[in-house]
């Protein structure tokens, strides 16, 4: 009996239209200014920043540049940070929470002018996003929410309810939702593609499969062991985040590797396009462990992702897990094939906020925690004028302490699948108590 796939191929569909591929060999120079560990969006910004400033630079990374997150991710300027505002009043302070908020909004606006004065070719369109939400009470939090963020930060954020929800979207699934307008939608490959090529015009040199074995302070400075050699380097950045390992030691501790898979339909019918996603919006959920999907730059089909709680096993189970979401999203598909499948990392850590930090003279910029499109460029950036020793107008408000390293944890992120089975259950609780 012969076996159908699921989808037609198994890697990222970005990939089709900006492939990864090795930069061409460079010699190994061995004394440098500042030795960065991983050349994807974090890593790049932030060489890019300081060749600017006249400081050599040279970027390793264990694979090809962008190969992890950077290039499999939905490509949303989300920007989001998993705590809500009261729970970082609670954990850091108010002043703390209001920094966060606040940043969250330079941030992306950063990445938009970004964009556009350095002319990156990505595909980027400021077209909103909306977020669905399953019952009453939902709404009426998503809908104070919103109020909140036109009060507080300026950003153009509205409710909408039921009744005229399939303005935005083609389902009955939610009842009601919000939309806010400052968060747009770009070709992820692309932007990397991009930020490779303006950091490598500015001077910054980047090793393709070259993997930091261990890093040493010696004297003044750093000794870097490569698979390609040695360098010394004054000063090192680790830009690692989902593909972190045991060259980074005490970051493996603290960050943990979390499975997230993307599926891609087939191209769709202009008219059965139209009445999906009218808006060609960016789409998400009030959930533990909500979807999160779009149209393709191109308008033609429909990306969905989602946590993978698999590590062995069946490897077509979580593609039909994502699969059934989308068609009960919009039963129209249940007969549309998936053109691609593929997953990635992404990483988290104890309190879901990014971090710049600095243990034993190295700087760490990571933790991105699943919205790196906004925040991996942002962070890398800023950790690089802390290098620099620059006076920024504003501080980062996640230039503080490390995140806590996990008990019982040292690079094997065995307890992810009990955690990520938690959060559905506590989605399928809500979802029972919003139809009662």
């Amino acid at each position: 009996m012969t076996h159908t796939p699921i989808a037609d191929k198994n890697t990222p569909y970005w990939w089709e239209a900006a492939p990864v591929k090795p930069v061409p060999r460079q010699p190994l120079v061995r004394d440098v200014d500042v030795a960065i560990i991983g050349a994807g969006y974090a890593g790049l910004a932030a060489g890019l920043v300081l060749a600017r400033a006249g400081r050599s630079v040279v970027a390793f990374d264990a694979m090809n540049p962008g190969e992890g997150a950077s290039t499999r991710n939905g490509g949303i300027t989300s920007g989001s940070i998993r705590p809500d505002y009261a729970t970082l009043t609670r954990r850091f302070g108010e002043d703390t929470a209001i920094a966060v908020e606040t940043e969250g909004k330079i941030a992306r606006q950063f990445l938009y002018d970004f964009i556009k004065t350095e002319g990156l070719d990505c595909d980027f369109k400021l077209v909103g996003l909306f977020k669905g939400v399953i019952g009453h009470d939902e709404y009426e939090k998503t809908a104070r929410s919103a109020e909140t963020l036109a009060k507080r930060l300026g950003i153009e954020a509205y409710a909408v309810p039921y009744a005229e929800q399939q303005q935005y979207i083609g389902t009955d699934s939610y009842r009601g939702g919000m939309v806010r307008t400052d968060i747009g939608g770009l070709h992820p490959a692309k932007f990397h593609a991009e930020l490779l090529r303006v950091a490598l015009a500015s001077g910054v040199t980047v090793h393709a499969g070259t993997r930091v074995i261990s890093v040493t302070k010696d004297g003044s400075g750093f000794e870097v062991v490569t698979e390609a050699g040695t360098v010394r380097a004054r000063q090192v950045l680790a830009c690692t985040n989902g593909y972190t390992d045991k060259a980074l030691p005490y970051l493996r501790r603290r960050l943990v590797p979390v499975r997230s898979r993307i599926i891609v339909t087939q191209e769709l019918p202009p008219d059965l396009m139209a009445k999906l996603m009218p808006k060609q919006m960016m789409m998400g959920e009030g959930k533990q462990l909500g979807f999160y999907y779009r149209p393709t730059p191109d308008g033609k089909r429909i990306l969905l992702g989602g946590r993978d709680s698999s590590r062995t096993g069946d490897p077509d189970a979580p593609k039909l897990l994502l699969r059934r979401g989308l068609v009960d999203l919009f039963p129209d598909l249940k007969d549309v094939r998936l053109s691609h499948s593929w997953f990635g990392n992404v990483a988290m850590n104890r309190d879901m906020l990014p971090r710049i930090f600095e243990k034993d003279g190295v700087v760490y910029a990571t933790g991105f925690c699943g919205s790196g499109v906004v925040w991996a460029p942002w962070v890398g950036m800023q950790a690089a004028y802390k290098l620099l020793g620059k006076k920024v107008e504003r501080r980062s408000a996640f230039d503080f302490q490390p995140p806590a390293s996990v008990p019982f944890y040292n690079g094997n992120p065995w307890f992810m699948p009990a955690i990520i089975q938690g959060y559905r259950l506590q989605d399928r609780l809500a979802l029972y108590r919003a139809k009662r």
